[in-house]
């Protein structure tokens, strides 16, 4: 709990430094200006508008696994933290589609119930992003952004629970059969909306690596998110 506190503690005081510290501007760098009369609305990039931008995310997920294995399939929904920095780049001069990449902390899993004993998974990556997002204008200073790509993930930490034993293990240390392994990747589709230097964007993540260590058992991550934060 404390490392979570300090986490979330040093990256406010990022955005915050950020905030006060970056050239002062009515939009983010990627949001495009208000179209003139007669021209199309479909967002295009003024000469002035940077072709690359930065931001932080901190959000919340809802996590679940899909499996094979009757004893991991059905897992209910397990909330979890986000939190990272992301880096875009336009990738035409005249197009408002960006690549989008960065380093992300974000905490998966899922629990369930096993002969009436209930227990919890917890799967913690750093995971980068790998997406391309369309930025379309709607009106003054906002943009709607849809986003498709994947992901690559790695394994950091989590305990499984058993509440029936009243054991607890690390998810990917195979010392204690925990059954799982470190990389994960898979596809990730949602929406953001960006506002001046405020974004917010909704997506879900669809596991395509076996995470399990059973190779007759295809175990699978699927997770809902929604994240907040700041472009610059």
């Amino acid at each position: 709990m404390k490392s979570r506190i300090t986490l979330i503690a040093t990256l406010l005081c990022l955005m915050t430094a950020g905030s006060i510290n970056g050239q002062p501007r009515s939009r983010s760098g990627y949001i495009p200006p208000a179209p003139r009369r007669g021209h199309s609305t479909i967002s295009r990039h003024s000469s002035y508008a940077p072709n690359m931008y930065y931001g932080f995310r901190f959000g919340l997920s809802a996590s679940h696994i899909n499996s094979d294995a009757p004893e991991l399939d059905g897992t209910t929904s397990k909330s979890g933290l986000n939190v990272g920095a992301v880096v875009g780049v336009q990738l035409a001069p005249q197009a408002p589609l960006f690549f989008e990449t960065g380093l992300e902390y974000s905490e998966k899993g899922g629990k369930g119930n096993l002969n009436g004993e209930k227990f919890s998974i917890g799967l913690n990556y750093l995971e980068v992003p790998l997406l391309l997002k369309y930025s379309a204008y709607v009106r003054p200073a906002m943009a709607v952004e849809p986003f498709v790509g994947g992901y690559l993930s790695c394994g950091v930490g989590g305990k499984v629970k058993d509440y029936g034993t009243r054991e607890a293990f690390s998810s990917f240390d195979d010392r204690y059969g925990a059954n799982f392994k470190r990389f994960d990747g898979g596809l990730r589709v949602g929406c953001g909306l960006a506002y001046e230097m405020l974004y917010a964007e909704l997506g879900y993540d669809f596991g395509l690596t076996n995470i399990g260590d059973n190779a007759f058992d295809d175990t699978h991550n699927g997770a809902f998110f929604l994240n907040i934060g700041v472009n610059f």
